[in-house]
């Protein structure tokens, strides 16, 4: 289904119950979440959204880091009848943990837990570094004439865990496939470059903080420095996992998903 904007988001939705709100990553889009919609559908309203850009959901030109939170704030509002409150339990994958982030600290009244999957929300690289990485991003899309499925290998590569199923590998090969070459390189900007986050000792929602023990983007160290950071904050490595721990361990995954919840 779609919620209306715009732009319009495209979401699946499952179950009944608490509001719980999967967020993708920039290389990702809604079905990256199967394995979590089904698994906890049977006690929440499970929610995974195609951010703007992505998938089914509109692409809108200019975008700012901040308007993924003013979607999303439109989405939970759009159930908070069915489900009977107004708060929901998000869970975010690496720039879906930074929506996250950046969305409690703007709409606190509406999150009832943070689940910060893969995620890094640091200080960015140096001006020149930064400049650097998106060259090396842009260069290929737009300079050498190559597509999203000419690159997704070696993306891939660079964020796989070295035990990851041939299933998780190409189930992430589709998802980047699947990405708009203009969309990705806009959100890339400008989720790199976004700072304004909350301080993590501000953050007062139950937390969990997942991270793949082969995570090279986000590291199992700065998760746990992030845990140490958040009052009262859990911290879960999975064994294995990088970088996308949810599609490349979903049994663990949900195990440590599910008893955070149990508790929220």
């Amino acid at each position: 289904m779609k919620i209306t904007g715009p732009p319009d988001i495209a979401v699946d939705v499952a179950g009944s119950g608490p509001l719980l709100v999967f967020l993708h990553g920039v290389g990702g889009n809604r079905h990256n979440w199967t394995d979590q919609i089904v698994h906890f559908s049977d006690r929440f309203t499970t929610l995974a959204w195609d951010a703007r850009g992505y998938g089914d959901s509109d692409d809108a030109p200019n975008r700012k880091f901040t308007d993924f939170a003013d979607d999303l704030a439109r989405v939970i509002n759009h159930f908070a009848i069915k489900t009977q409150s107004a708060a929901a339990h998000l869970v975010g994958l690496s720039m879906g943990g930074r929506v996250a982030l950046d969305f409690w600290k703007r709409y606190p009244h509406l999150v009832a837990s943070l689940t910060l999957a893969d995620t890094s929300a640091g200080a960015p690289p140096s001006p020149e570094k930064l400049e650097a990485f998106m060259a090396l991003r842009r260069k290929p899309l737009l300079e050498d004439g190559k597509t999203p499925a000419d690159i997704a290998p070696e993306i891939v590569a660079s964020i796989a865990g070295p035990t990851i199923t041939d299933i998780a590998y190409a189930r992430l090969i589709a998802s980047h496939v699947a990405l708009r070459p203009n969309s990705y390189l806009d959100t890339l900007a400008a989720v790199t470059r976004f700072t304004d986050f909350p301080p993590f000792e501000s953050i007062s929602v139950p937390t969990l903080v997942i991270v793949g023990e082969h995570d090279r983007v986000a590291s199992p160290a700065y998760a746990a420095s992030t845990a140490a950071a958040i009052p009262g904050a859990r911290l879960h490595i999975i064994p294995g996992a990088g970088h996308v721990s949810n599609i490349e361990a979903p049994a663990a995954f949900n195990a440590a998903l599910d008893e955070f919840l149990a508790s929220a």
